[in-house]
């Protein structure tokens, strides 16, 4: 995992994105916080898939789900 700014990624997207075909990952900063990961298209189907895995096997409760959803944006708002 590499770390790099947005000017250094403008700058030289060619190169952090060979980087990442080859199965790296780049933080890209803004100001000295986080603000993206630059990713391969494979690893962020294989993350989407693990992150949605208890969900696929209906090991979730839908009433507390929905009631969460329902906070969440009630507190946004």
């Amino acid at each position: 995992m590499m770390t790099a700014t947005a000017t250094e990624v403008q700058n030289n997207f060619g190169h952090y994105l060979q980087a990442v075909q080859s199965g790296g990952e780049i933080i890209i900063l803004k100001n000295g916080k986080e603000v993206a990961r630059l990713v391969s298209r494979q690893s962020s189907v294989s993350f989407l898939t693990d992150s949605l895995t208890g969900v696929l096997k209906k090991d979730y409760d839908d009433k507390s789900a929905r009631e969460e959803r329902i906070e969440a944006h009630e507190n946004f708002s």
